[in-house]
């Protein structure tokens, strides 16, 4: 007999739980977390980001349900499940494989390299049962795509019988559904290169209940893939290409009216640079006319570059399309790092114009900073953090630590020439030192990672950011939000926003193998203990970011405020700031970039 939850799954999926079929076939899709540093799944009663990549695979999931795929007389059970906000109950699953003769498969969506050790782990009880899994996601496509060998985890969980799955699903998810329903499993399906045209393709989709489980309601889908740039610290361009494949407006049309219908009005847009999908105007156009001329209130986060406010239209546009929060990808003030990362698309005489442009839209600027570039040294980051602070206006700054991911270039190259890097995949998560630095030791590295934090969301800045936002129309009660988000995740919970999310849960026999289980004593006194001491820090952050917000939005000057960061100032006044001023390689790069304007008038 059928479950409520399954028969519930099943409608969503489109099937209908009342026919009587002679075989089920069981698609489990798990988008595993990762590991904390006492070996514990990071886990919350709800995260803080969607998975795209499960969305993606449970579309197709319940596509191939509503077509009878295996024929009629096979029905789909199918299950979501997103790890960060939801316990996985292996012995659960095995049961659910057990009462359908084994009859289906796990599969592990979007995994990350830093999850790729929590993947296995998952998977070894589930292949010792018997169940098929297989493992897709950045971390296998990554490897595959720039190694010219397996590397020993991935063919760990090859020798478990596990199949590795490298490329995008869409056109070649029937194929591996044939394949398990007839036992002909292979073990690697490779298609990194035969990307799929996203025109017309199945449309990801969430059902509710998994979306409830992120904080705000937020779901996730990507309008396209590919970016044309070749930053050598990014996976993306290696996994998903350099060319901009993209929906088309009615695809999108139909993905936000399908989740505007079960109540979901909230979008990231997980493009990984929206200003560079060739459809960007034309999807806009379509969700304005949603919006202005059917009144849907639908609004976006999405990611962009820092050249896209040269764009005609793109920030009125966006902004008309109800996006409200941007991600930039800032990565450095320093030309010299920016070139040695091959983001040569990043000038940083464009930074303060754009962040300005995005300011005078009233849309919340976040932006990501990678520290450990070659020419960074632990004064040089406090310095640039400082010159941020007082000379670019953007709401909200994430830290990441330079890391050769899997699939990069900066990995492969290491790789090549035999650099050590940490063995354990679950250290790749942007928040631990994992190689060598030039000018820094790993502990420096480390150490200044965590200072930055600290240095960056200072009080005082604190109160500086909030009084920018009540200058230029920002919600101050939101804005305070996210900034008591952003630098609790890491002084509070030590995991970066990104990877945060609220109330942590922690059960005593989900731990890393290897790792002793503590006993039930011993682990319930420290995590009643780790409960209560964070939140007693969590309740002293969040009255000190009332005052500050209190304190600015009682203040009657409050609108008028202005600073360097907000003031607009002519080529003249820019040889005073201290950002293109602050080394040989800025001085150059300003010089050859007022060059380039002048030839180009």
């Amino acid at each position: 007999m059928r479950d409520a939850g399954s028969a519930l799954m099943l409608e969503a999926a489109g099937v209908n739980p009342t026919l009587t079929e002679t075989r089920r076939f069981q698609i489990v899709l798990i988008k595993p977390s990762h590991y904390d540093d006492d070996g514990y799944v990071i886990q919350w009663v709800r995260s803080g980001m969607p998975a795209n990549s499960l969305a993606v695979l449970y579309g197709l999931a319940r596509e191939v349900a509503e077509k009878k795929l295996l024929g009629p007389d096979v029905a789909f059970d199918i299950v979501v499940l997103d790890e960060p906000n939801m316990r996985i109950k292996v012995r659960d699953i095995v049961a659910r494989f057990a009462e359908n003769d084994n009859f289906g498969f796990v599969g592990m969506v979007g995994v990350q390299s830093n999850e790729f050790p929590r993947a296995v782990d998952i998977a070894r009880p589930l292949r010792e049962a018997g169940i098929d899994v297989v493992i897709g996601g950045f971390h296998v496509s990554g490897c595959l795509a720039m190694l010219p060998e397996i590397p020993a985890d991935i063919q760990e969980a090859m020798d478990l019988g596990i199949g590795i799955f490298a490329g995008e699903a869409e056109e070649r998810f029937d194929e591996l559904i044939r394949d398990i329903a007839a036992g002909e499993m292979k073990p690697v399906y490779n298609y990194m290169t035969d990307l799929p045209d996203l025109a017309d393709t199945t449309r990801p989709f969430l059902p509710s209940d998994t979306i409830e489980r992120v904080v705000g309601n937020v779901t996730s889908f990507d309008a396209g893939r590919g970016c044309p740039y070749q930053c050598s610290f990014c996976t993306i361009i290696n996994v998903q290409g350099r060319k901009s494949r993209y929906r088309t407006p009615d695809s999108v049309e139909k993905i936000l009216r399908e989740n505007l219908a079960q109540g979901i009005d909230r979008f990231f847009i997980t493009d990984d640079n929206f200003a560079r999908n060739k459809q960007w105007e034309a999807i806009f156009d379509r969700i304005i006319e949603l919006r202005e001329r059917d009144g849907l209130d639908i609004r976006f986060m999405i990611q962009v570059d820092t050249l896209c406010h040269r764009m005609p239209n793109f920030i009125e546009k966006a902004h008309r399309a109800g996006v409200t929060r941007v991600f930039i990808g800032l990565e450095n003030i320093n030309p010299a790092n920016l070139l040695a990362a091959k983001k040569r698309q990043n000038k940083i005489t464009e930074y303060r114009q754009m962040v300005l442009a995005w300011k005078a839209a009233g849309i919340m600027t976040y932006a990501g900073y990678i520290l450990g570039f070659p020419e960074d040294t632990p004064d040089s980051i406090r310095k640039d953090i400082d010159i941020i602070q007082q000379e670019l206006a953007l709401d909200a700054l994430e830290f990441f630590i330079l890391t050769p991911l899997p699939g990069s270039e900066d990995h492969q190259k290491l790789a090549a020439a035999g650099v050590a890097m940490d063995a354990d995949m679950n250290r790749y998560e942007l928040e631990h030192v994992v190689t060598d630095h030039p000018k820094m030791s790993r502990a420096e590295w480390q150490a200044i990672y965590t200072e930055a934090w600290d240095r960056f969301y200072s009080p005082d800045h604190i109160e500086r950011m909030m009084r920018r936002a009540a200058a230029t129309g920002i919600n101050t009660i939101s804005l305070s939000v996210i900034l008591f988000w952003f630098y609790t995740s890491m002084a509070v919970e030590k995991v970066h926003p990104l990877q945060g999310g609220f109330f942590r849960l922690k059960f005593r026999t989900d731990r890393r193998p290897g790792l002793p289980v503590e006993s039930i004593p011993v682990f319930y006194l420290k995590y009643g203990w780790d409960i209560l001491s964070k939140h007693a820090r969590l309740a002293a952050y969040a009255w000190r970011y009332y005052r500050i917000r209190r304190r600015v939005s009682r203040d009657p000057d409050a609108v008028n405020y202005t600073d360097t960061a907000l003031t607009v100032i002519d080529a003249a006044d820019e040889d005073n700031l201290q950002m293109l001023n602050q080394t040989a390689a800025a001085r150059s790069a300003v010089k050859r970039q007022r060059k380039v304007a002048a030839l180009s008038r």
